[in-house]
């Protein structure tokens, strides 16, 4: 899919690159040919005026035109018979040659045109009551459009080439988001499937042993409380499942004025408890009256997660902070950092991707790895900036928020 995605947009680009230099030189050949033409038209019309000035050898040097064209003129009599000729430049005494020209001339209504076979534009004209009728030599004239034209058309090949590497560049870098975000698509989906194939496989199991008559009344009832224990495990997963999939799409969120110093106060005496109970020392230092705008239930949200991951990862009886502090009018840190096994730099990364685990051969305690990357998504939809830092035994998570 991402290859057909890439061949299109390349597809798309060269045709729009293409129409786009066809018009270019297209306008370009067009307006010299219509120049070349306006000129010579206008020289052989001096030339038809001006009969009695028309005996220099070379052909009319006319200061106001500019222009130097091998020419002769053909006068006719009032029957339409060839009185007279001149012009230097070329052998008139074929009579046959001219009486051809001259056909060619009179047998169209328009004023002047173009004898094709011998490169000769003709204008004709009524003066005094009396015709002549003025042929011009275009053949520089052609060559200069001939070599304009395959100028353009190697000009237009090589500047084709050199699009066709940078669509192939650009559609890489253009399609790569779209790559990334279809890899982690079938990843997550993957891994969902892995997640959730576990509980099921021990529903089923549990639920045929509590519905055997092989087993006692004492033991079915261990069955049927393993299979709502899995079917939390499984409600869990799948209300994170949900979480992120609304943050994927978009769902809007009622952004306000919240107090920051407030919720995180109130979330961490929520797990203090807790925490106490798991043997964790709690210490916190939170600065008040710090508001931020944002959606108070997905901070609330964002803060539990951290103080979560934060109590299943300390070392036994290791000891948690919490801080909160404004180091400017811009913005305010939040930091939750715990004692515990220290974690190499290039697994700091892959903290925030979705259902990774440091060490998923662990006990787990209810952890999917999705923790995190909600957590990462609160973030994103607040305009703020998560990170993680581990160092002398201290595992760090950081919340820069705009205030």
């Amino acid at each position: 899919m991402i290859n057909k995605l890439r061949c299109k947009l390349i597809v798309v680009i060269m045709l729009l690159v293409s129409v786009m230099l066809c018009v270019i030189f297209g306008l370009v050949i067009y307006f010299t040919q219509t120049n070349l033409e306006n000129e010579s038209i206008s020289m052989m019309q001096n030339i038809a005026n001006r009969p009695l000035q028309l005996d220099a050898p070379n052909g009319p040097n006319l200061p106001d035109q500019n222009i130097r064209l091998p020419y002769f003129v053909i006068y006719l009599n009032p029957e339409g018979e060839i009185q007279t000729t001149n012009g230097g430049n070329y052998d008139l005494s074929d009579k046959d040659f001219l009486n051809e020209l001259l056909d060619t001339a009179l047998s169209t209504n328009k004023q002047y045109g173009v004898v094709k076979e011998y490169n000769l534009r003709f204008l004709k004209n009524d003066m005094h009551g009396e015709t002549s009728i003025v042929f011009a030599d275009i053949s520089s004239e052609a060559s200069t459009l001939n070599l304009m034209t395959k100028t353009c058309s190697i000009i237009g090949a090589l500047t084709l080439l050199v699009f066709l590497g940078i669509s192939i560049l650009f559609s890489r870098w253009a399609v790569k988001p779209v790559e990334t975000a279809w890899l982690q698509q079938r990843q997550f989906v993957a891994d969902a499937a892995h997640e959730l194939k576990t509980p099921l496989t021990v529903i089923m199991t549990n639920s045929e042993f509590a519905n055997s008559d092989e087993y006692s009344e004492e033991e079915k009832s261990q069955f049927i409380s393993n299979i709502r224990t899995v079917s939390q495990h499984m409600k869990s997963l799948v209300e994170q499942m949900l979480t992120l999939a609304r943050s994927d799409n978009g769902v809007a969120l009622k952004f306000e004025s919240v107090n920051l110093s407030s919720i995180v106060t109130k979330s961490v005496l929520t797990f203090v408890a807790m925490l106490f109970e798991q043997g964790h020392q709690v210490t916190y230092e939170i600065a008040p009256d710090i508001s931020i705008h944002g959606n108070e239930e997905q901070i609330t949200e964002l803060t539990g997660i951290l103080l979560d991951n934060a109590g299943k990862y300390a070392s036994s009886k290791g000891k948690i902070w919490v801080t909160l502090r404004k180091p400017n009018n811009h913005k305010a840190v939040l930091c939750i950092a715990n004692e515990g096994s220290q974690i190499p730099e290039k697994e700091l990364r892959n903290l925030f991707k979705r259902f990774y685990r440091l060490d998923s051969a662990r006990t787990r305690d209810g952890s999917f790895g999705l923790g995190l990357s909600i957590a990462e998504s609160i973030v994103a939809k607040h305009k703020g900036k998560i990170w993680a830092e581990s160092k002398d035994g201290i595992n760090s998570f950081y919340i820069s928020l705009p205030v």
